[in-house]
């Protein structure tokens, strides 16, 4: 038997069943990843598979460099065909690690290849591949379209223009690229000199010059509005721990001022600062009915030899231990005052903190919208088996499962959207053995629609983008 068969990880008759009849021909709502709006647009072939596949993928080169691969072959100036090489020497020394599953989904399901990736299979897999990606059905918006991606949401800076995202538009794509708004950088006054330099980018989008806190402010303001008209309804804010040390307008802006002068800001005027911020943002959000999301627990950098070497976002970032409840409680708690909390979702990084995260969310549900504060997916670190069954059953036991709005890719890849296809073989797998344990009736009728509406359509009415709701409504199947 081949190792992906139609029944992989799905251990149960009810887990089989579920999957075939429910989830497997759903469409995709990817409503958070880092996918690059320009190579989305461009739609230009990809070079090889070390280009699709490695490129950018830290996932893969932790593993390698653990298994003692040189950065030359990871990084480094290398030939792709050594680096993909190099990568599939490693892939036998993932067993058990979430890549050895995702390494073989990808390349059966994006080229029909079924033998384990080796020393040995490397070229004869290599060129097979590469073939492949030189048809138009493997270039990005063929991709898009083979996985019935319906919508992609990528994540932006306020100062992008989101030109891409509008050329995209007009190639007539099934798919609806849309923007989302990471002010991360607005935050930044600890990093002055980083931060000047963003508020120049800041001026030259919005053409307003900032050069004061209420400049800033209305900067801010006008680049929500723009994303606004451009199909933007979803923020993103990637933090350690929420920030919750509220202050004045006018503590802001003296701190604000400190830093646009270049000199350097305390830990305890920082947190100031953006906790400020953070409800300035949560009431930009909800004067325009968009949702929020809360990305919590990363350390990033720990490497300071290799962040010198090369730069950020390498795959030197783990799981933190930041305390998250009372501040995460305290900035929920301060908005829901203000009568200005919007639609939330909040993703942990820490395992630690599932139960806390799955509680907090019932302290702010207000019966306006079903499942109005979410729990998000296993996130990053958590996105594999064992972490996604962990965040679904500490939300099914704490919260509503059946108001869940699934999973996300969060990836800079365009070879991850088997992603959800493992995400949803989990999910019906863990139901299986609840029906099989006797735990939950053997009944399609109940949980079909509870594993359909989790794949698809509760993202779908929950997240009402425009022009994406009213057409997924007109069916009855929406994948079809």
């Amino acid at each position: 038997m081949k190792f992906i068969h139609e029944n992989f990880l799905l251990g149960t008759k009810a887990a089989r069943r579920l999957y075939h009849g429910f989830a497997e021909e759903q469409p995709i709502f990817d409503y958070h990843c880092h996918l690059p709006p320009a190579v989305v647009a461009a739609n230009a072939p990809f070079r090889d598979l070390s280009d699709i596949w490695l490129a950018g993928d830290h996932y893969k080169w932790r593993a390698m460099r653990t298994n003692g691969v040189a950065e030359k072959f990871v990084t480094g100036n290398a030939s792709p065909l050594a680096k993909f090489q190099a990568w599939a020497a490693t892939v036998p020394h993932t067993l058990r690690n979430p890549l050895y599953h995702w390494t073989h989904l990808e390349l059966a399901r994006y080229f029909g290849i079924s033998e384990l990736l080796s020393e040995k299979t490397a070229a004869k897999i290599w060129h097979a591949a590469n073939a492949q990606l030189a048809t138009p059905r493997l270039t990005p918006h063929g991709i898009l379209k083979k996985f019935k991606v319906k919508v992609v949401c990528t994540t932006d800076d306020p100062a992008d223009s989101l030109e891409h995202h509008r050329v995209f538009a007009r190639a007539g794509h099934p798919t609806r690229m849309l923007p989302t708004f990471r002010p991360d950088r607005a935050l930044a006054v600890n990093q002055p000199a980083g931060f000047n330099q963003w508020l120049e980018q800041l001026s030259a989008a919005s053409n307003i010059d900032v050069n004061s806190f209420s400049a800033f402010i209305s900067a801010l303001e006008k680049r929500h509005e723009y994303f606004h008209t451009q199909g933007c309804r979803l923020s993103d804010h990637g933090m350690n721990h929420c920030f919750a040390d509220f202050c004045s307008e006018k503590t802001a802006a003296g701190i604000f001022d400190k830093a646009r002068k270049g000199a350097a800001v305390t830990p305890q005027e920082h947190g100031q600062f953006a906790s400020y911020m953070m409800i300035f943002f949560g009431h930009l959000d909800a004067k325009r009915g968009w949702t929020k999301q809360l990305h919590l627990g990363a350390l990033r950098n720990n490497n300071a030899r290799l962040l010198k070497q090369l730069g950020p976002d390498t795959g030197f970032d783990s799981i933190g231990d930041f305390p998250q409840a009372q501040t995460l409680s305290a900035y929920l708690n301060k908005l829901d005052t203000d009568n200005t909390l919007p639609k939330t979702i909040i993703y942990n990084l820490n395992p630690a903190d599932n139960h806390v995260f799955a509680s907090m969310i019932g302290n702010f549900q207000d019966g306006t919208v079903p499942g109005k504060i979410q729990y998000g997916s296993g996130w990053w670190f958590l996105d594999q088996k064992d972490g996604m069954e962990q965040q679904m059953n500490a939300l099914s036991n704490l919260g509503l499962l059946s108001r869940f709005i699934g999973m996300v890719t969060d990836s800079r890849s365009f070879m991850s959207y088997p992603r959800h296809e493992y995400f949803r073989r989990t999910l019906c797998n863990l139901i299986g053995r609840d029906v099989e344990a006797g735990e939950l009736p053997n009944d399609d009728k109940l949980l079909g629609p509870l594993v359909r509406n989790i794949c698809y359509a509760n993202a779908e009415r929950y997240l009402n983008l425009p022009g994406v709701a009213a057409a997924g409504r007109n069916s009855k199947r929406p994948n079809q």
